[in-house]
This record gives C-alpha cells, structure tokens and sequence, in this order.
C-alpha cells in the first residue's frame, strides 16, 4: 500500500465531505478511493469514518489522525518546495534594511555583489537608524545591531561590536587620558543631536554607570561626529565598526576601555516562515558567510 496516497486519500475525503466527491477532486475512479481508504483503516487497525448510506462522518480517532496527517502531509510540502527553491535562481524583489552607516559601510558592498551574482534578481536596501519593522513594512531581511526583543522574527548571529569612547591623540596630548568614565562630565564630548545625550552604559564593578555629557559640537549624522573627533574637537562615543577605519590608521584612540559594556550583537533577522523565498534563503546565506564572525578591526569586507 502507498501510505502516502492513503493519506492524502483519506485527507482529501474528510475535505471534500463524500467518497464521491474526494474522488472527483483526485480525478480518480469511486472504487478506488473506496479501496484506498479500507486498506488505510485495516493498516491501522481502526476504522477513520462512519458510513452511513447518505453521510460519512470522522470517528473520534478519525479527528486525531486527521490533524496529524494534515502537519505531515504539510512539512513534506514544505521540504519538497525547499528543495526546488534552493535549486532555483532566485529572482524576483529582495528588500533589505540595515542601519545607515554599517549600511553604507558593509551591507551595500555585500548586496551589490549579490545581485552581480544572481542577475534575475531585484534588491532594494533601505538604510535607516530606526528599527523597522519588517511584515508591517514589507521588507524581507533586515540587519539589526543590538540585543533583540522582537520574538516574531528569526534572528542569526553575524557577529559583535564594542561601544567606544575615542580621542585623537592630539586631544589628549592636551587635556589628558581619563582613568574613569566621571572623567567625562567635565570634559568636551562630540554628541549626536537624535541621540540621547546620555553617554554609556559604562562598568565599574558591579555598578553600571551613565553619563549625562555635554559639549560644544553637536551634530544629526554620526559620520561628521566621527570626523570632528578625529580633528580634535573631543570625545566622542560611537559603535567600533563606525571609528574602526580611523583606529586603524591611528587617527583615533579608544579610552576607557576597562569600563566598556559587553559587545552588541549583530544579527541577520527576517519574519517567522515556514517557507522562505530562495532569494531570502540565498542572500541570507550569503551575507551569514560574508560577515561570519564580524568584529571591527577583523578585516570586514
């Protein structure tokens, strides 16, 4: 007996309500639905339906096994579909989000080799400093730095950064290296006007500290905030990935680093599916391996 088309039999009559009609939908002769289903209940050893003359009718353990056979027939759908997207080329729109200079930065590069790859697909990244929210907003994937609590989106590890306190060197030359985060209440500190103007959370022991700074130099793009700490305006608190060029070159000098916060994940997030699209699937592979264990300073791309 092929179990599988038993099942789907006997799915197929509970669904269309009459071993007449389940045998019209499967474009199969009555007798063999008939045949079908009596060798399914002798395999199981119990009896799926109550047949009257002019109803039929699930029996109590017909209920049970209905559902059962319904999640089975179901996964295997889905495992046959997975197979025939993950052969597919993907095509299609692909639409992305990530923050705005990460973004810029790494997401970009990455999705404009992507596309180079699969020439039948579309993408559209949307760089933004917010969290967006993905089904409301249509998009398909997002990268999201930061500990997540949005339990309707499947999230995968990327990767870490730190959260820096930074100087030029000529800055601190002149005005000293702090030795503790209070140091900063009186010194200058390059701040981002839609930021809170609240610097940390910093360390110190069991005590988690932070700061209400200020400064002369305000700014609503982190990047010119970047470049004016690197000119020697002052401080300046920023994700590493955002300062990572200019520590490289030594433009640049982290403080305070015994007093940082753990590192913020960062993860590749996309909603809760039972199937995803191959471009999702693809590009979601894509971007795992080509930022796997990301860490500034690690030679991202």
């Amino acid at each position: 007996m092929d179990k599988f088309r038993a099942m789907t039999t006997f799915v197929q009559i509970a669904d269309a309500g009459s071993l007449t009609a389940a045998a019209w939908a499967m474009e199969a002769s009555l007798p063999a639905v008939v045949r079908s289903l009596a060798a399914y209940e002798a395999a199981l050893g119990v009896r799926l339906f109550n047949r009257t003359t002019r109803r039929i009718s699930l029996t109590e353990e017909g209920r049970r096994h209905l559902a059962s056979c319904r999640q089975l027939l179901a996964a295997l759908h889905d495992a046959e579909a997975e197979l025939k997207n993950d052969a597919a080329e993907p095509t299609g729109l692909l639409t992305i989000t990530a923050p705005v200079l990460f973004g810029q930065m790494h997401v970009a590069p990455l999705v404009t080799r992507f596309v180079r790859q699969h020439r039948q697909l579309r993408c559209r990244l949307t760089l933004l400093d917010r969290v967006v929210n993905l089904l409301e907003e249509g998009i398909d994937v997002g990268i999201r730095i930061g500990h997540l609590d949005d339990s309707s989106l499947v999230a995968l590890p990327l990767g870490h950064m730190r959260r820096v306190v930074v100087a030029s060197p000529a800055w601190l030359r002149e005005h000293g290296r702090p030795t503790h985060p209070n140091d900063l209440l009186s010194a200058n500190c390059v701040r981002i006007s839609d930021h809170t103007p609240t610097w940390g959370p910093f360390r110190d022991g069991h005590k988690t500290l932070k700061l209400h700074v200020s400064g002369n130099l305000e700014f609503n793009h982190i990047a010119p905030a970047v470049q004016a700490c690197a000119a020697g305006a002052g401080f300046g608190q920023f994700l590493s990935y955002q300062v990572a060029p200019l520590l490289q070159s030594g433009d640049l000098e982290t403080v305070l680093d015994g007093f940082e916060e753990a590192p913020r994940p960062i993860h590749v997030v996309y909603p809760h599916a039972r199937l995803l699209p191959a471009r999702s699937r693809a590009f979601i592979d894509f971007i795992r391996q080509e930022l796997k264990g990301f860490a500034p300073g690690n030679d991202p791309p």
